[in-house]
C-alpha cells in the first residue's frame, strides 16, 4: 500500500521506576505539535526507543515495557542484526553526553496474524540480549489492557524521530512530541474507509501528523495520571498529510498476544 510508513508495562514495576511515569515529566504545548511538531523536553519520554542498523542509522521507534522487552511496529521488519538505543534525545550526542544505552536483540517475535496487505496486527516484541538499567532517563511504559476505553476526543501525544517533513531526506537529531486528539474508528472510515479494523485506532487530523521514521513508536495517553501505550505509530498519509488521521496499532486489541508471548518467554 503506498501510505504504509516505513517510517502495556504489563504489570511491572520496579521499586524505583514504576511504568508510565518519567521521572522527568514532560511538557507539551496545548497538551503540542513531528509534522508540526515540537522538540521534547529531553528524557521526558524514557521508553522511546531508537532503533538503528548496523550503521547507525535510525529507521524505526519503539517502547520500552520492561527491562527485558521493547515493543515496535511488525512493518519495521527488526532484525537480531539492529541496535536497540535507549535514553537517547540528540542522535546526534555521542555515548557519553548523553549516557545512552545500546543493547543487542536476542529475538525478534512478530503477530502470527501481521498481514502486511492489510497492515492488521503491526506489532512486534523485541527481547533485548540482557537487560536495561533504569535510571531517569530509562524506564517503562505502562501497557493498555484489553478492558481500557480511551474516548475519542480525548488527547494523547506521539513521539519520535520520524521526517518533519514527507519529502525531508533527513530525520531531526532532537526527539519530537506532538499532542493528538483520538478518533473513533467510525470517524477514521470517513478519511480511511474500509482500510480501518478493530486492530487499528486513529489520532489526528488537527493541524499535526506522525510521519516516516516515526514508526514503531507510541501513541500514549494519561490513565489516572499514568503514561499508557494505546497505540504503535502503524501508517498514514504518503505527504504526512497534517488534515488526515494517522493509523496506530490498537494495544487493546493486542495485549492479550503481548502478554502470551511475555510470559511463554
Amino acid at each position: 500500500m503506498s501510505f504504509l510508513w516505513l517510517l502495556s508495562c504489563f504489570a511491572f514495576l520496579n521499586a524505583a521506576y514504576g511504568c508510565g511515569v518519567p521521572a522527568i515529566p514532560p511538557v507539551v504545548s496545548g497538551y503540542g505539535r513531528i509534522v508540526n511538531g515540537e522538540e521534547a523536553l529531553p528524557h521526558s519520554w524514557p521508553w522511546q526507543v531508537s532503533l538503528q542498523d548496523a550503521f547507525n542509522w535510525h529507521f524505526c521507534g519503539g517502547s520500552l515495557i520492561n527491562e527485558n522487552w521493547v515493543v515496535t511496529a511488525a512493518h519495521c521488519s527488526v532484525r537480531t542484526s539492529h541496535r536497540v538505543i535507549l535514553g537517547e534525545h540528540n542522535k546526534a550526542s555521542t555515548q557519553n553526553q548523553e549516557d545512552t544505552q545500546t543493547m543487542k536483540v536476542e529475538k525478534v517475535f512478530t503477530h502470527p496474524q501481521w498481514n502486511p496487505n492489510t497492515i492488521d496486527n503491526d506489532i512486534a516484541l523485541v527481547k533485548l540480549a540482557s537487560p536495561v538499567t533504569l535510571n531517569d532517563h530509562v524506564s517503562p511504559v505502562c501497557l493498555a489492557e484489553t478492558t481500557d476505553i480511551f474516548a475519542p476526543g480525548m488527547t494523547c501525544v506521539t513521539s519520535g524521530w520520524g521526517v518533519t517533513r514527507y519529502n525531508a531526506l533527513l530525520t531531526p537529531d532532537k526527539l519530537q512530541q506532538v499532542a493528538l486528539p483520538l478518533l473513533s474508528n467510525e470517524e477514521c472510515k470517513n478519511y480511511w474507509g474500509s482500510n480501518i479494523s478493530d486492530v487499528m485506532v486513529c489520532a489526528g487530523a488537527a493541524g499535526a501528523s506522525s510521519c516516516m521514521g516515526d514508526s514503531g513508536g507510541p501513541l500514549v495517553c494519561q490513565k489516572d495520571n499514568i503514561w499508557t501505550l494505546v497505540g504503535i505509530v502503524s501508517w498514514g498519509s504518503s505527504r504526512c498529510d497534517t488534515s488526515i488521521p494517522g493509523v496506530y496499532a490498537r494495544v487493546t486489541e493486542l495485549r492479550a498476544w503481548v502478554d502470551q508471548i511475555l510470559s511463554s518467554n
